[in-house]
């Protein structure tokens, strides 16, 4: 892989700014990807809050 890296970087002209943008893209992708876990646990943990608070006041114990 790091020769196919190398030989693309001698061959081709601009191939660094290609793999600074798929790096890029990369670093976003996984950040969105924990982003949107993190939204979801917190979403989620707030439901089920939400849920046996009223499940608390409709039974009374």
């Amino acid at each position: 892989m790091l020769e196919f890296l190398k030989r693309r970087l001698k061959s081709e002209k601009g191939a660094m700014d290609k793999i600074l943008v798929t790096l890029l893209l990369v670093v976003v992708g996984v950040a969105a990807v924990v982003g949107l876990n993190e939204w979801m646990s917190t979403s989620k943990n707030s439901m089920i809050d939400a849920a046996n608070n009223s499940i608390t006041n409709i039974t009374g114990s």
